[in-house]
């Protein structure tokens, strides 16, 4: 048998928890000697591992009573583990890009009333023919796009190489504004005119005759520095955009750190003079 003070060292957890746990029945003691120390059989070890998982699943001690009293096997237990897991997980990718966002729009914040240095360059962009898919995403944000545009890129490649097509080009993907703030997000590469629809859309961009083009470095959840710095250059050189940006994909994904990708933004625009 164990003394508390090492039935809390072998269970991790701290002779605190386990005095409150036995005053509230959820783990007793197996034996108090003569001198009123608690002692624990080893045995106890498997119902104190269940209340802990239970509580970091996030039960209240109440109901982590009552589901041990339901006698809960290991296998629902690790069923319930796994599952906790993952909304962690899912939690964990938001946060994460919530916190590039943030920080995307504190570099903007910062760079207010500063001329940027990135090079935008007037060009027309030719029609161009695709291989898509679409989805929709919440808004523009990259914290939105990028769940979605990512996934859609692997399906597409995936479809392309299963039906022998090999891209002629780099990427391009496109934007739909919809109803509520929402998104169709289109990811694209060109292919061949032979090309017909399979497991994928098959469209064709129209030529524009004006487009302003700016190059971002680095992955796409950093965008929206380069996307402002675009926008502050149209108006002030006296051009009305005209749509949605296109971005092309220059160096996608050939690098494994996404700090080296190259993508062009492509804003169709209109001189104002």
């Amino acid at each position: 048998m164990f003394y508390i003070g090492d039935f809390a060292r072998v269970g991790r957890v701290s002779v605190r928890m386990l005095h409150h746990y036995d005053a509230i029945g959820l783990l007793c003691p197996d034996h108090v000697d003569s001198t009123g120390y608690r002692l624990y059989e080893a045995t106890a070890l498997a119902r104190l591992n269940r209340i802990v998982a239970l509580k970091n699943l996030g039960f209240t001690l109440k109901a982590v009573s009552r589901i041990l009293d339901e006698s809960l096997s290991a296998e629902e237990l690790r069923g319930m583990l796994r599952l906790r897991r993952e909304e962690l997980e899912d939690q964990l990718a938001a946060d994460t890009a919530r916190l590039a966002s943030v920080e995307a729009r504190l570099r903007v914040i910062e760079s207010e009333g500063v001329m940027p240095e990135y090079e935008v360059t007037i060009k027309s962009l030719p029609a161009v023919r695709l291989a898509e898919l679409s989805a929709e995403a919440d808004s523009f944000e990259p914290a939105s796009i990028s769940p979605v545009i990512q996934p859609l890129y692997k399906q597409l490649y995936t479809a392309l190489e299963a039906a022998g097509i090999s891209p002629v080009g780099p990427g391009v993907a496109y934007y739909e504004a919809l109803d509520g703030g929402r998104v169709r997000v289109h990811a694209g590469c060109p292919i061949p005119d032979s090309v017909r629809d399979g497991e994928f859309d098959v469209v064709t961009l129209p030529a524009v005759k004006q487009a302003a083009t700016l190059i971002h470095r680095g992955t796409m959840d950093n965008v929206m520095p380069s996307v402002q710095a675009l926008a502050r250059w149209i108006d002030a050189n006296a051009f009305t955009s005209q749509g949605l940006n296109r971005e092309l994909y220059l160096d996608y994904g050939m690098s494994e750190d996404p700090e080296q990708w190259v993508t062009e933004l492509q804003e169709p625009v209109a001189s104002n003079r």
